[in-house]
């Protein structure tokens, strides 16, 4: 997306004058000529003249072979982390060459100056964890709304700027740096005064999130996921970490007139039943830095008791501020208890009433397939949900379970390829653990074989004491499982589809297909409904 045209040496001195003094990156020397552009690419396919061409360098890729084509294609200015005699391209006189640590940091902050560096309007809370970050935040964003703070959120599902939604880049969470700094622009430039934002763990090690100032950090959980780009979970650990060290950070040397930024104390948000917890409290412990605990632990700050799931919502006592609010919200599942007491405890921090934080629980509407409900009259309960990770999986299959009364658990899921391959064997374990019966079918398989991984999945299943045939099926065109998943469902059962929930494509190769998994689910029941087959709904798996 083009931006208005920005000068190098303009966006150096505002970035200077930002972090001078402070232990914040620094910009780089540069005596290049000015040079004036109008957006940034990391694909030198897409670059035209007026762009500055960033040279990513990423895990399994490096854009510094690609910066000869960027400049024969028009870059005005190449974003690198090796010199130019070193990278064998001759510069233009009339090109800037700026030579950074890091070009996705560089990027941030850059970003960040010719946005003149929106979040000092914003009261920034961000959102981590494994599982639970988009309820938590679109909970949070609803009890914001609730005290009649007017709040932005960007989120998985989507962005809202001052109710103005908008869909977000397909399978991505936290955009790229440009990106992030144009909508906290938009956000302030509206007169919003709070910003909640979902921060994953590629976010934090792809720095997508530097240059922001947060003044409230937020953890739901931290299990097992994304090992394939971290390489440990002490590594992924260490990259959620990052947002609380953000906490830590000196203060960004702009001014603000957003009085929330000068009397909050900075606040950590910490699950206490979690295992992050201990880790990150000993990390917090003795930094200028606010905790405030959650969970179901006694010596939580915000706490629960008294919890009655049901299979549309949750009745539980919620103790905040030392009241205890009777409270029943349309959020069913365990897991959504520490959903909302997150939610809760951010928004106590930030200074929102009891009352008003009960409204907000209460007030909450469906959020996009997260344990969302479809149906078309049929006999028994059917769930989109967007469970893409073994305790995720684990957490709806329980959730579903608590919203029948005797019924089988019926698990449609997948594992997606160019991902974590543990995952694979977690979650088929999981689910021969915890379901009925299980369909094992597609879900981005990008360049894998899909075959492989769904042995792989039946493998770990069968260890698990599944039988092939009896509890667990193999059936490789996802509108396919669905349909036959509900051929399986007898009355009172709930047919339970997890791993894409909002999302809008799936990957095979390198080619994205249009895909919905609720409109998938609708069209299979149906098909069901009526007697007939499932419709081929476009996936190169149907055939």
């Amino acid at each position: 997306m083009a931006v208005a045209m920005m000068n190098l040496k303009d966006l150096l001195a505002s970035w200077k004058a930002a972090v001078d003094g402070t232990t914040h990156p620094q910009p780089p020397d540069y005596g290049g000529p000015d040079v004036m552009f109008d957006r940034f690419t990391e694909k030198s396919r897409e670059v035209e003249t007026g762009a500055c061409f960033v040279a990513r360098v990423r895990t399994g890729s490096d854009g510094h072979p690609y910066i000869g084509q960027a400049i024969e294609r028009g870059a005005r200015l190449i974003l690198a982390q090796r010199p130019a005699a070193e990278v064998g391209v001759i510069v233009p006189e009339d090109v800037g060459y700026l030579l950074v640590e890091d070009t996705a940091e560089a990027q941030a902050w850059l970003a960040a100056a010719a946005e003149r560096f929106p979040s000092r309007e914003l009261m920034m809370i961000g959102i981590t964890g494994t599982d639970g970050k988009t309820t938590t935040a679109n909970i949070l964003f609803n009890i914001l709304r609730a005290a009649g703070i007017r709040a932005g959120l960007l989120s998985t599902i989507k962005a809202d700027i001052g109710g103005a939604e908008e869909l977000l880049e397909l399978h991505v969470t936290t955009p790229e740096s440009p990106v992030v700094q144009r909508y906290l622009r938009r956000m302030a430039d509206a007169g919003l005064t709070h910003c909640v934002l979902e921060v994953t763990s590629h976010a934090l090690a792809q720095h997508r999130v530097a240059a922001v100032d947060f003044d409230m950090a937020v953890v739901t959980n931290i299990t097992h996921e994304h090992l394939d780009y971290h390489g440990s979970y002490e590594a992924y650990f260490a990259a959620k970490r990052a947002l609380f060290e953000y906490l830590s950070a000196d203060f960004i040397h702009v001014p603000t007139h957003n009085r929330g930024k000068i009397e909050l104390r900075r606040t950590a948000v910490l699950n206490r039943d979690d295992r992050s917890f201990r880790p990150l409290d000993e990390f917090l412990a003795g930094l200028p830095v606010e905790v405030v605990t959650y969970g179901l632990d006694a010596e939580a700050n915000v706490t629960a008791s008294d919890i009655v799931y049901g299979p549309y919502e949750t009745a539980l006592t919620v103790r905040v501020d030392g009241k205890s609010l009777l409270v029943r919200a349309p959020l069913p599942g365990a897991f959504n208890v520490h959903n909302m007491l997150a939610a809760s405890a951010a928004a106590s921090a930030l200074g929102v009433a009891p009352e008003t934080i009960r409204e907000g629980l209460e007030g909450m509407g469906t959020l996009s397939g997260r344990m969302e409900r479809i149906d078309r009259g049929q006999p028994f309960l059917v769930v989109v949900d967007f469970a893409h990770t073994p305790n995720a999986l684990e957490r709806a299959i329980g959730a579903a379970r608590g919203m029948i009364d005797g019924g089988r658990v019926i698990a449609v899921f997948g594992s997606a390829g160019k991902r974590d391959v543990a995952k694979r064997r977690l979650m088929a374990e999981a689910s021969a653990r915890t379901a009925d019966l299980s369909v094992l079918t597609a879900e981005d398989p990008r360049t894998e074989s899909l075959d492989e991984i769904l042995a792989m999945m039946a493998g770990a299943a069968e260890a698990t004491g599944g039988v092939e045939g009896e509890t667990f099926w193999r059936v490789r065109d996802r509108g396919r499982a669905i349909h036959f998943a509900l051929g399986l469902a007898r009355p009172g059962d709930v047919v339970l589809i997890c791993g894409k929930g909002h999302e809008q494509s799936m990957c095979f190769g390198v080619v994205e297909y249009p895909w919905d998994d609720r409109q998938a689910t609708v069209t299979a029941l149906e098909a069901f409904l009526a007697g007939g087959e499932m419709a081929d709904l476009g996936l190169p798996t149907f055939d």
